[in-house]
């Protein structure tokens, strides 16, 4: 029978080399963040705005509002108080009052195509915030969520929710998502602030309500609005967010801002698991737009922009990025008025979409 010895010396440098890459392996775990919570509410098209309504917009006193905002089905007359400046294309309106463009159902071609989809897609979030399942708490505070801190998941009430003149702390880190499901009413107080910690982000906060919001004076509030009905902001209210309503939003003397880019497309993985393409934004656009797009892995990736007769008229990216989320912008200055067309290409990924350049 044989026997069979270890050298030790040998057994000791092999247990250090594993050590070390079990080390290795453990800090680049720890170095990536992993978002908490559900998964992030797609707003599609609506995320283009700051304001978006079906039935109106109104605003008194000298409101502030840093993105897009429109109105449909309604017309162009169901936005009072801004002071509309027509462009002369036809498809949009300017005011002092917004930093950003008005778009309204009845303006010409193509923002009717354009807003009817950014409705349709505002109400396709609504239905898939509210159809999140397994919540992280119910009936938290019997609806009274005033002094909490809440930490990234899925709270669902079939109640109304307050606010107080408190308010409340919402905390995680930039990648985490909130979603708050209200079978009735949301009211956050006058005076109260939605504040945010650790990094968290408004982008990433989804208010569901089936009733109505009502932001109480100089109320400070966080997160995108999804209401089935009414948005009102008293005076003096904020919102860092959008306020996107099936009915109206009302406002008075407030400011809206629309937080800069799109929710976190990815959930508690340490890297996508597929390739996604997103609608350009804000589109129509003039003169520049932004891409968003999603890598399943690192490799090499292109963007391009053609005209409509298939022709390549301009290179955005190309070369090696990172598995995530990336954007392009493109500055369509220099090009005429139309239709126009982006391709973004992977390794074993291409993905083509149409966008519209107005001027």
């Amino acid at each position: 029978m044989k026997t069979y010895t270890t050298n030790p010396t040998r057994f000791s440098g092999r247990c250090a080399r594993l050590l070390g890459a079990m080390l290795t392996v453990a800090s680049m775990a720890a170095s990536v963040a992993i978002a908490a919570g559900p998964a992030a509410v797609n707003l599609g098209s609506g995320a283009n705005f700051a304001v978006l309504a079906k039935t109106g917009i109104s605003t008194t006193g000298t409101t502030s509002i840093v993105g897009d905002i429109g109105v449909s089905p309604a017309a162009a007359t169901f936005i009072t108080g801004f002071g509309l400046i027509l462009d002369a294309s036809n498809t949009f309106s300017t005011s002092s009052l917004v930093t950003g463009k008005i778009y309204a159902a009845d303006y010409a071609s193509p923002t009717p195509a354009y807003m009817t989809t950014a409705v349709l897609d505002m109400q396709t979030a609504y239905t898939d915030a509210a159809g999140r399942t397994l919540p992280t708490a119910t009936e938290l505070g019997a609806g009274d969520i005033t002094s909490m801190t809440l930490a990234p998941g899925l709270y669902k009430w079939g109640t109304g929710v307050l606010v107080s003149a408190a308010g409340v702390t919402i905390s995680g880190t930039a990648s985490d998502v909130w979603i708050f499901q209200i079978a009735q009413n949301l009211t956050v107080a006058n005076g109260a602030i939605v504040t945010l910690s650790g990094g968290a982000q408004a982008k990433n906060i989804f208010w569901q309500v089936a009733g109505q919001v009502t932001l109480g004076t100089t109320a400070a509030m966080k997160g995108n609005i999804l209401c089935q009905t009414l948005i009102e902001m008293q005076t003096g209210a904020t919102l860092n967010g959008r306020a996107l309503a099936q009915t109206a939003v009302t406002l008075d003397a407030n400011a809206v801002t629309k937080p800069a880019g799109i929710p976190t497309a990815v959930e508690n993985e340490l890297a996508p698991i597929e390739f996604s393409l997103s609608q350009n934004i804000p589109n129509p656009f003039n003169p520049t737009t932004s891409i968003s797009f999603t890598l399943a892995k690192a490799g090499k990736v292109t963007v391009e922009v053609y005209n409509m007769a298939g022709q390549k008229i301009s290179t955005l990216v190309n070369t090696t990025m990172n598995a995530g989320n990336h954007s392009a912008t493109w500055n369509a200055s220099k090009f005429s008025a139309g239709v126009y067309f982006y391709t973004v290409k992977s390794e074993n990924y291409s993905k083509t979409m149409k966008m519209t350049l107005l001027k």
